[in-house]
């Protein structure tokens, strides 16, 4: 007999135990192990070279967290079966399982308007039948379809243990420290009233701390303005790709990702075999072909390959203002006086966008931060705090992109 009861060695909270046979066998499962070959940050590690862990680490983190939170919970007398243990671990396992290769950058390049949660649904559904149903609850749990909110909310809130943990691994892998949050503390402060997850009172200024560290990473990292252009620059490669295979070409690629390059999935083709297809997929297939890609002879694929390969990004400039037409057809007039290009062809080079972030989202009523008192009563953690940080929740912040080529470049 396997002995499936695991410790597993995690450079961010050190050993980490595996408490459950059917938690093992699904992380044996290849659907899973195809994490490993999924990078957790997509193309940042051009910008935090130390930027390459997987959403395989960041996986067991967030079971490593739930069973922390499990056993905090219990001890404040909130019972939880071990049965639901159990399909806790299971969901916050496999709630990022439906991402595909460099993760986010290319969510909705390979499969046509499907989010990565939608597929980590039919993962999660297509596990369970091979584990003759054992997921079942953690399914249940993961949609929010079970009597106890508060599971769902641990796994997908404003204050769920995916964001802790992704903001303290984001920020171990980057050197960031802005990033770096005290999830045991957290952790300590959390509670269940009404079946609903809050916040202990004494519990309020480390909230606000875990607020203003998201903020700080997305401005620092996460929409690093050389990591937006590496992005950018990477869906346009797949565009380019699919469209040449549209007009009959045959680009090098694995046949996995050929597969999607010559199909517009969407969700009603999602059968087993397709989800199977996808499974295959991952971020070494994408840089395989993109390194292939160098060479064709279509000097936009090429172009664009290059720029990722050779980390030969374009200039992304952020400001509050949108830009206007006219000053993306001076950056394409001056692009087009350096090379013979169509102007179909210059929207692979210079185009403008947009990226937002917003520190809490207080329309969310079902997810908000509640704080309980020592009396009892519920209050929002925007009615609680004096914190000048919390002035800013609600406040989407939006700033506008343009993207084109460096004038000194060599690609072309």
């Amino acid at each position: 007999m396997t002995n499936k009861l695991k410790t597993i060695n995690d450079p961010v909270y050190g050993f980490v135990n595996i408490t459950f046979d059917i938690v093992f066998d699904v992380m044996e499962h290849p659907y899973f192990q195809r994490l490993r070959r999924i990078t957790q940050m997509g193309l940042s590690h051009l910008v935090y070279p130390g930027a390459l862990h997987t959403r395989f680490h960041h996986a067991i983190g967030c079971m490593n967290l739930m069973v922390k939170t499990v056993a905090s919970l219990r001890s404040k007398n909130i019972e939880i079966s071990r049965k639901e243990e159990e399909a806790l671990c299971l969901a916050i396992l496999l709630h990022d399982i439906g991402h595909g290769p460099y993760s986010h950058a290319l969510e909705y390049s390979i499969l046509v308007d499907i989010s990565h949660e939608y597929m980590s649904v039919r993962f999660m559904e297509e596990l369970n039948i091979v584990f003759d149903n054992k997921l079942d609850l953690a399914i249940k749990i993961f949609k929010n379809q079970y009597d106890r909110p508060f599971f769902n909310q641990l796994i997908s809130g404003q204050l769920d243990l995916d964001r802790l943990d992704y903001l303290k691994r984001d920020s171990f892998y980057t050197g960031v420290t802005e990033g770096n949050i005290n999830t045991e503390r957290i952790i300590s402060i959390l509670n269940v009233k009404d079946e609903m997850l809050v916040i202990e009172e004494k519990g309020v200024y480390s909230v606000e701390k875990f607020l203003l560290a998201r903020r700080m990473m997305y401005w620092l990292v996460y929409l690093h303005k050389a990591g937006l252009a590496a992005e950018n620059t990477l869906v346009k490669v797949l565009k380019r790709a699919k469209y040449l295979i549209s007009i009959g070409r045959d680009l090098p690629a694995t046949s996995s990702f050929k597969y999607f390059l010559k199909r517009d999935i969407k969700k009603d083709d999602l059968t087993k075999k397709i989800i199977g297809v996808f499974a295959q997929i991952d971020d070494f297939d994408i840089m395989t072909s993109i390194k292939q890609w160098v060479f064709d002879k279509d000097i936009v694929l090429s172009s664009l390959s290059k720029m990722i390969v050779n980390r030969d990004l374009p200039y992304l400039h952020l400001r509050n203002k949108e830009y206007s037409e006219d000053e993306l057809k001076k950056h394409k007039k001056e692009l087009k006086s350096r090379c013979k290009m169509t102007d179909e062809e210059l929207d692979y080079f210079v185009y403008k966008g947009v990226v937002s972030n917003t520190l809490y989202d207080t329309g969310t009523k079902t997810q908000q931060i509640n704080i309980v008192k020592k009396s009892g009563e519920l209050v929002n953690i925007v009615d609680s705090s004096d914190s000048l940080v919390l002035e800013w929740t609600d406040n989407k912040v939006e700033k506008y992109f343009i993207i084109y080529p460096k004038s000194e470049s060599m690609i072309f």
